[in-house]
């Protein structure tokens, strides 16, 4: 038997949002040889391409950081998506991340070649490279999906999709429409409520909203953050703020159990407390299960929802015309500008680009049904292909930066094995996938998500894409590889 060598590898990271950034910071630490391909001009993610008024992330914000990168400047609990947008470019600067950055390079294809265990990318400018591992760390949402409405095209003034915000547009004294519902469209009315002339927000259905506190730190507050970082912790690793995530996950799990009711009755009661005007309260009053879709958290909507500037309209859209919208029992709302806050398109990942695996199989083909990813980080059939936030992991109100690192802890072990020679590639089996999917699926439809609303959770059978297990059992499988569910190459020869 040939003895294994070491191998020096390089690595394609595609995107420069939170999760590449942290693939960048591991892999540098490690003194690998890596480039981040970023199809825009800075790097931020969702934090870059979102920058609506009220934009706020619904994990305190001292959760909502890297491990490795406490940060004691946040303003208040909740931290603003300005805010975050700049803690991300100070951790780049911080750990020299810079360099290592392709802008305005977005990836077109990745095609694996067999012979050379390797996978050849190209750029849309067509620029070409080969690469040992791919890490797609493109994120979820962040294709804008567009209402299906007739006329949009025809209306005559100002019309975009909240991740394209036109700061043109009017709005201050204006007739704001604002359509969908969604956390984006709840936190768009909290802000603008007292600047328009009117706003009019068009919804399709109402959300359960869970009441949260609210504060501003202290300057005091934040010195103290500076000077001891262990009061960082004692907040993110805090009994309440785990505590909730077990909760949230454990409820969605199992319909019955004491922490669906819980949240539910939490959500009950701050609804029928809050809203005064009868004929509000039942066009907000959701007409299923709390946590069935992305719960709205938030300390003012019910509050700001109730200004005499704002609107509900719970009727059903006929059209757009070139004056604003018209309903479909004749109305219209003449309009100064029109907001879509219309969500993004949950199943692209790393696509538009095209991936092309083992035998000519393309991710496009393995995703025709659904998109799914073996524990959410790697997809049998394309080796040395690793995602981090992939399809089916862990979502809900917790922070999305914990999950990624503990994939890549989890990833990292395996590309151990490449680094080590033990493997030229390495992938999921096709049997240990479709066991995972099988077991997730049938899971998945007993949980709170598929309890009968519709979300951007449910992939086009109307099954959560989703972890449909508690943070633990996450925690748990994240912390040590099966090998017996993989597949691995030949070892690399001296």
């Amino acid at each position: 038997m040939a003895e294994e060598t070491k191998r020096k590898l390089k690595y394609a990271i595609v995107g420069a949002g939170m999760a590449g950034i942290l693939a960048a910071i591991k892999l540098k630490e490690r003194g690998e040889d890596f480039t981040v391909f970023e199809k825009a001009d800075r790097i931020g993610g969702t934090w870059r391409e979102n920058r609506y008024p009220g934009l706020t992330c619904d994990v305190p914000a001292h959760a909502y950081t890297y491990s490795f990168e406490p940060y004691a400047e946040w303003k208040a609990l909740y931290a603003t998506g300005a805010e975050i947008q700049t803690y991300f470019e100070n951790v780049v600067k911080k750990h020299g991340i810079a360099p290592f950055i392709r802008f305005n390079a977005e990836v077109a294809a990745l095609d694996w070649d067999e012979a050379r265990s390797q996978w050849h990318l190209t750029l849309k400018d067509g620029t070409r490279a080969w690469f040992d591992v791919v890490i797609a760390a493109s994120g979820v949402l962040h294709h804008p999906r567009l209402p299906n409405i007739e006329g949009l095209q025809s209306y005559n003034g100002p019309a975009f999709h909240t991740a394209r915000w036109d700061n043109s547009a009017p709005i201050k004294d204006a007739r704001v429409g604002l359509i969908g519902s969604g956390s984006t469209g709840i936190q768009i009315v909290t802000a603008i409520n007292k600047q328009v002339a009117k706003l009019t927000h068009f919804q399709r259905s109402p959300q359960w909203v869970m009441p949260v506190p609210y504060f501003a730190y202290t300057e005091e507050e934040r010195a103290a953050f500076r000077a001891d970082p262990k009061l960082i912790d004692a907040i993110r690793y805090s009994d309440e703020y785990i505590g909730s995530v077990r909760r949230f996950t454990d409820a969605i799990t199992d319909l019955d159990s004491p922490e669906i009711k819980q949240i539910e009755d939490i959500c009950r009661e701050h609804f029928e407390a809050s809203i005064r005007d009868p004929a509000l309260k039942e066009k907000l009053r959701p007409n299923y299960r709390a946590a069935c879709k992305r719960l709205i958290y938030s300390w003012c909507y019910y509050e700001e929802v109730q200004h005499p500037s704002v609107f509900v309209e719970t009727g059903k859209i006929a059209g757009i015309e070139p004056q604003g919208v018209r309903m479909t029992d004749g109305t219209l709302h003449e309009l100064d500008t029109l907001i879509l806050a219309t969500g993004f398109q949950a199943d692209r990942f790393i696509r538009p680009a095209g991936v092309t695996g083992q035998g000519g199989l393309t991710l496009d083909k393995f995703w025709e049904r659904r998109c799914t990813a073996h524990l959410a980080v790697a997809v049998p059939g394309f080796p040395n292909f690793f995602m981090l936030n992939g399809p089916t992991g862990p979502v809900g109100n917790f922070s999305l930066i914990d999950i990624a690192e503990r994939q890549w802890g989890y990833i990292d072990q395996l590309l151990d094995l490449l680094r080590g020679g033990k493997t030229r590639a390495i992938a999921p089996t096709t049997e240990a996938h479709a066991d995972y999917e099988v077991r997730r699926i049938a899971a998945a439809k007993k949980t709170i998500f598929a309890a009968g609303c519709q979300s951007w959770y449910l992939d086009g059978e109307g099954v959560p894409a989703s972890w449909p297990w508690s943070y633990d059992a996450f925690v748990q499988t994240m912390s040590k590889p099966d090998l017996s569910q993989f597949s691995l190459a030949a070892p690399v020869a001296a």
